[in-house]
């Protein structure tokens, strides 16, 4: 089989690599910005410039603070095609999640339904909703390969008069699939249910990811795709019981109405949101965000390619898992059967192959198959994925019990 076709690394408006612009430790293979992201050194350093200011003058820095928030969500806002007023900044996906959940009030019996590809942390907090109201959560389960048409069609199945609220995320976390959030919270909303999205991993990777994915509510983290700062994410709505969203911490704009209470949260380190148009217009400036989606898609592919070909020789079933709806920056590879069948044992795996061979790999389960989950950016080159196979499959073999020749690169 001929090797996978890489895309040449790119190239900064410099001349120098595009890895050169993120301060990775570069002893170590970076294949999983998906979980964490990763700054590139120019938004770093305007952040720290940032927080000198604000050390060299307090008293200047807080009570103005609010203003430079509202500044930076009107820069960022359109990024993912919102208006600034529908717009606040939260500390993550989970906490924006909990915002909402904070929000709403369901009567003994109601039903929120979830599925079996949502982010384990935003169902447990929908869970923790349905204890509050002696409510239940329901989970519809999508099959891996379901269509987006077959996908719609399950919701509407599940929904029942009880039903008050979907969950369902736009980019799946487990699984690294869009889902057609729009037309599910379209359908539900016939029936009077309301939807909200988790677009956790949909700013960057989707252009106006919140216009695009619908719902009565919805969040993205900025930290993953468009590389701002880790506390950094948007949450976005038009309900007209916005007003009813309160901070997670209250403060003193406590008596402003949506969203300017939340421009003010107390004595916190708000830089991480005043440096994230930084990290959006790094990428936009350097390489474009059109460009930038097909580059990373490209080597995703490229890249997942090499992963499987180097397993095709130890198991009956292809390793490369294409998707209905994949997304430009996340491939599945399933591994060898009996490795990652869980999710604890999935993230286990994850920790003992950085210790042992210092690559930086996503592992997840789905239905008890364990998947490497690339997720690959604009630094991401093909040596990254030669030194996984060469470092990371014999390992992965051999807690399979899988006896291996030595890894060699496709030629």
């Amino acid at each position: 089989m001929p090797a996978p076709l890489f895309p040449a690394p790119l190239t900064l408006t410099s001349g120098l690599r595009a890895r050169d612009a993120w301060p990775l430790d570069p002893e170590v293979i970076h294949l999983n910005h998906g979980s964490f992201g990763a700054v590139p050194t120019a938004v770093v350093a305007h952040q720290d410039a940032l927080r000198r200011r604000a050390d060299l003058s307090p008293v200047e820095w807080f009570p103005r603070i609010a203003e430079r928030v509202r500044e930076a969500r009107e820069r960022t806002a359109p990024f993912v095609g919102a208006r600034a007023d529908d717009t606040v900044f939260v500390p993550n996906a989970s906490a924006a999640a909990t915002v909402v959940y904070n929000a709403l009030r369901l009567e003994a019996g109601d039903e929120i339904l979830v599925t079996d590809q949502g982010y384990g942390a935003i169902t447990m907090g929908a869970e923790r909703l349905a204890r509050r109201f002696g409510a239940t959560v329901r989970t519809v389960s999508l099959p891996l390969l379901a269509s987006d048409d077959e996908v719609v069609q399950l919701f509407a199945d599940a929904l029942t008069p009880r039903t008050r609220l979907i969950v369902v995320d736009q980019i799946t976390s487990p699984t690294a699939r869009l889902l057609p959030t729009r037309r599910i919270a379209d359908r539900a909303a016939e029936q009077g249910v309301r939807t909200l999205v988790d677009g956790a991993h949909a700013p960057g990777l989707i252009a106006d990811a919140a216009a695009f994915g619908g719902g009565d509510w919805w969040f993205g983290n900025m930290h993953k795709w468009p590389c701002a700062p880790r506390g950094s994410a948007l949450l976005v709505t038009t309900a007209s019981d916005r007003d009813e969203l309160w901070p997670l911490i209250d403060s003193w704009a406590a008596r402003d109405p949506y969203p300017t209470r939340f421009d003010t949260q107390g004595t916190i380190d708000a830089t991480t949101y005043l440096a994230t148009p930084t990290a959006i217009d790094f990428v936009e400036d350097e390489f474009g965000w059109a460009r930038a989606r097909v580059a990373i898609s490209e080597i995703a592919d490229a890249g997942a390619e090499m992963i499987a070909e180097s397993l095709r020789p130890y198991g009956d079933e292809d390793p490369l898992t294409p998707l209905p709806s994949p997304v430009p920056s996340m491939r599945l590879v399933r591994l060898p059967l009996g490795l990652g069948a869980t999710r604890e044992e999935a993230d286990a795996l994850r920790m003992d192959l950085l210790d042992a061979v210092g690559v930086e790999t996503a592992f997840t389960s789905f239905r008890g198959i364990g998947y490497f989950r690339l997720s690959a950016h604009l630094y991401t080159e093909e040596s990254d994925f030669t030194a996984f196979v060469e470092r990371c499959v014999p390992q992965i073999l051999s807690r399979a019990g899988i006896r291996s020749t030595p890894a060699t690169v496709i030629a």
